[in-house]
């Protein structure tokens, strides 16, 4: 199966997409707004901000123009931060036909309204939505090295579709018709991983670490499960898997920020340093905010004590400490 391809988003994790596809034989077509990164890419064969010592297959072209990416393919990746969604959204709105089929690689709340990426693009559309997570860094898929991931989707038909153009030698595809465990998974691990990352930055080692993440977990599937997605998902690639590359690798934004945070650096300071979109920021505020202004009766005591340090100057050996000193608890009770 030879398909074409359209990226909406060439960033690192747009790139790496594009470079998985193309070995896959299909044609793709990466929509950037940096007219350099173009040039380096059409002529070139890299992407010369994320990847500059990668060849890009010459299956792979950038353009400028949005309009020229649905029309190029009915296959649409979405690969932008889920603030970013709405106005790609916006943008493309007049374009679509019955015929795409849509792929977000987002993991995020949107601020205010408290959406998933899939909602927000149903909302300019009735289109096929599929969902693509699971723990993949860019700059491991870039590469080759085996990874494995998971596409979400209600329809079957859609999740079999978007695993066949994705399945590789080196890059393994299930599937899941739990949309919103998925996303949600994708979305709470980030804000796991910035504790964790803050954990690491006070140097309190491999039993904190472990302590958050298996606790992370339980605070994934609990939240999950209140919003109606399967508990089995959180056991998954989208779950545990994810957040087990995000709480412990260094090619997570989300956990170098945290590691910032935890060194004393003020909020402003880390962002700079990291110098990418760390998700977890506005996923972390999302979450917070949703559970306070809608009343939501489920516990989330990582992320209330992860808010605190970024939004209320709380110390994060204090917020360690209130975590620590919660009432004791039934493990099972997740």
């Amino acid at each position: 199966m030879n398909e074409s391809i359209g990226i909406i988003g060439g960033g690192s994790w747009g790139t790496a997409i594009a470079h998985l596809l193309a070995n896959n034989l299909h044609n793709v077509l990466i929509y950037l707004r940096d007219k350099d990164l173009i040039e380096d890419i059409n002529n070139k064969h890299i992407n010369s901000k994320y990847f500059p010592k990668n060849n890009l297959s010459k299956l792979i072209k950038s353009t400028d123009d949005i309009r020229e990416i649905l029309e190029f393919s009915k296959n649409i990746i979405i690969s932008v931060p889920t603030d970013a969604t709405r106005t790609i959204m916006n943008k493309i709105s007049k374009y679509i036909k019955q015929e795409h089929i849509f792929v977000s690689t987002a993991k995020g709340i949107e601020e205010k309204t408290y959406l998933r990426n899939s909602q927000i693009i149903n909302e300019f559309c009735d289109n096929p939505v599929a969902v693509l997570s699971g723990p993949t860094h860019a700059e491991e898929v870039i590469n080759d090295l085996p990874s494995a991931a998971v596409i979400a989707a209600e329809d079957k038909n859609t999740a079999k579709f978007v695993q066949d153009l994705f399945m590789s030698s080196y890059f393994r595809v299930y599937t899941n018709p739990d949309l919103t465990g998925v996303e949600l998974g994708g979305a709470v691990k980030n804000i796991i991983a910035l504790a964790s990352g803050i954990a690491d930055g006070l140097k309190y080692g491999d039993n904190t670490r472990a302590a958050l993440i298996t606790r992370g977990l339980a605070e994934m599937s609990r939240f999950g499960a209140y919003l109606k997605g399967n508990i089995i998902t959180f056991s998954g690639l989208a779950g545990m898997g994810d957040l087990v590359v995000t709480c412990t690798s260094m090619h997570s934004r989300n956990r170098r920020f945290g590691i910032k945070i935890g060194q004393g650096l003020s909020m402003d300071e880390a962002i700079n340093e990291i110098n990418q979109v760390v998700e977890g920021i506005k996923t972390t505020k999302a979450i917070y905010d949703w559970k306070k202004k809608k009343n939501l009766n489920v516990e989330l005591p990582i992320t209330c004590e992860v808010y605190k340090v970024l939004f209320e100057n709380k110390t994060p050996e204090n917020a360690v400490h209130e975590l620590m000193l919660r009432g004791a608890k039934n493990e099972m009770n997740i």
